[in-house]
Formats: C-alpha cells, structure tokens, sequence
C-alpha cells in the first residue's frame, strides 16, 4: 500500500502463553508441542493478515508474542505492545505496529471514566430506579496513536476485549447465593450480569472515543473482540448506529463509527463474515469500528475504505487446544489515502 494508506487487524490469540506456564484454573498450561503450534499458527497468520496495526487480546506472556512476531519475519518491520513488566499471571491486550507508525506511549485503561454514570429514576412514572456499580473494563482497554506519515494526521486507536457472552458463575457467589434458591435460575441470572457488564463497558469505551471524536476532526478506531454481532445492542453504543448513505449522498456523522463488516458488504454481493463458532451458530464477535475519516460518504473523509478479509477457514475444525489456531477468526481492513479534492470530491 502506498506511504499514508493504512490497515487494521484484530487478532485474538487464544490465551498466547508460555509453555507449562497457568492458563486460567489449567496450571500446566501449553505444552511444549502445541504451544510451537500456536506459535507456527499466529506467526503465519500475521504475515498472511500484512497489516498495519495488528490489535491483539488474549495475550497472556509478552514473550510468546515477540517469538511468533520474529517468526513471522515481520519483526523487522513491526514491534509489539505490550503493558511494561507484564508478568504473564493475566490475559491483556496488546498490539503489533508498524514501528515508524507509533506515536509516544501506549496507555492501559482499567477504570471507566468519571462521567459514564449508569443511574437513572427512568423515563415514566413505571420504571422503577436503576443503578449499575460497575467501575472498571473486565480486561484493561489498550489506547495507541498511530500516524501513517508526517503529512496525515494522528489515528487514535483502542483495542478492546469485552465481557464475554458466557453466563457468569453465580454459584461461586458466596454472599447471597442459595443454591436451593437460585441453581434453577443460574443461568438467566448470570446471562444478565455477563449482558450488563458487556453493556457497561461499551457505554465506557464510547466515552473514551466521544472525548476525542465528538466536535474534532480526529481518526479514532476501534478495534477488538467485542463478544457481539454487528446489529447487537453493544455495537449500537459503539457506533452510535450511524447512516449508511447512498451511493451519491454525503454526510458522515461527527461522533458516530463505522463497522469494517458493514462497508464490506455494501461492497459484497453475499455476505459471509462471521468470526466465531459456537453450537454451529456462525457469529461475527470481533470487529473493527472507524470513524467518519475513514467513511467514504463523509464530508471529512481523509481516506477510503478499500477492502476487507476474514480468515476463518480454521473455525471449522473444533480443534484449536490441539492444533494450535484459534477459536476466532482474524480480520483486516484496508483503508487507501483519498481525501476529496476540488477536481475529484468523492470517487
């Protein structure tokens, strides 16, 4: 791609850990000849992708991510990110980026921001007071910047891992928990939790991106598993459920962001993204959100999308804590420089 285009990839790792090292509750981990599996499969796989900047979740040890990266051959080319001194005891997110595209230091954000309140008495005299308690993101949201070359302006990016749709485990609850009582309802309930706290932490990030995005002209992007589809009421928060123009219309909305999967459909004559498998349920959970910059019909485009590619082959093998792959697919978007021009205002 030519110096000021620039692509994105979300890539969940699947618990990229260490040999013998805890996975969860699995203290023994990876073995040594799955975890060069893994190590085979995500190194392929991002020199497949060939992106720009690659926003990863389920990384576990910083180590096993520069060894696929210098695997991949990319090394040269791309570093990682990765929290400072991270000890590998958790699962974080982290990015792959070309090295002349990072601008200063990343940042990992834990808390939800002062304003995103969840409270509320309701909209009619019916609805009785609610109030969510919840402060913090289930895995810390990674912020990067990103600038493409001197002469366009700074991306900024997050890269996210939300709640998942699992229902939580209320019968580890031990304040309030009677199993006499509640094992009938457990999974109604913990769906409701796992539903509340994945709303939560959208609402926050949507915060986060409102803060740089709303009334400005800058490139804000998200990228992530986002454990829901693209018409989830999740992915409303996110993208604000802009507009999707007509062909000769222009627009573009000053705080709203665009889903990578939709711009590739208008493109498609069928629809076939879908990044994860569960129950022979197709599903796409992972997702790449773009602001109005990178909307072909907006007013203040700086660049076009160009295209989109899902791999996913891999997905149909139920194999991946013996193969190596992962259980998500991995996705890029492509985005070519091309702001409007008095000659050509939108081609």
């Amino acid at each position: 791609m030519a110096r000021r285009d620039i692509s994105f990839a979300s890539f969940n790792l699947l618990n990229l850990q260490l040999p013998g090292r805890p996975v969860y509750t699995d203290a023994d981990g990876w073995d040594a000849g799955i975890y060069q599996k893994k190590i085979d499969f995500t190194a392929t796989t991002l020199d497949r992708l060939d992106a720009d900047v690659y926003g990863c979740q389920e990384l576990w040890a910083p180590e096993a991510l520069q060894q696929a990266l210098d695997q991949s051959g990319l090394a040269a080319s791309h570093q990682i990110v990765t929290p400072p001194g991270h000890p590998g005891t958790r699962i974080t997110c982290a990015a792959v980026v070309r090295r002349e595209m990072l601008v200063g230091e990343a940042e990992w954000i834990t808390d939800f921001p002062p304003e995103m309140v969840l409270r509320s008495t309701g909209d009619d005299p019916q609805q009785p007071a609610i109030a969510v308690g919840l402060r913090g993101f289930s895995r810390p949201v990674l912020h990067l910047q990103v600038q493409p070359d001197p002469s366009t302006p700074v991306i900024h990016v997050f890269v996210c891992h939300f709640k998942s749709r699992r229902p939580a485990e209320v019968w580890r609850e031990r304040d309030w928990y009677d199993r006499n009582i509640h094992a009938p309802h457990a999974n109604a309930i913990g769906y409701a939790l796992s539903t509340i706290r994945r709303t939560a932490e959208a609402a926050a990030l949507r915060v986060l991106a409102t803060r740089i995005a709303k009334g400005s002209h800058v490139p804000v992007v998200m990228i992530g598993d986002m454990n829901d589809s693209k018409d989830s009421n999740t992915l409303n928060i996110l993208t604000e459920q802009p507009r999707y123009l007509s062909t000769l219309s222009r627009g573009g909305g000053d705080n709203a962001m665009y889903t990578a999967q939709v711009l590739q459909e208008y493109r498609s004559v069928r629809d076939v993204y879908y990044t994860h498998i569960h129950q022979d349920m197709h599903d796409s959970l992972d997702h790449i959100l773009v602001s109005e910059e990178f909307y072909d019909n907006s007013r203040d485009r700086l660049w076009r999308f160009d295209d989109m590619l899902v791999v996913n082959d891999h997905l149909n093998w139920d194999d991946h804590k013996t193969s190596g792959t992962n259980d998500h697919g991995l996705i890029v978007a492509r985005f070519r420089w091309q702001p409007p021009t008095a000659e050509m205002p939108f081609v």
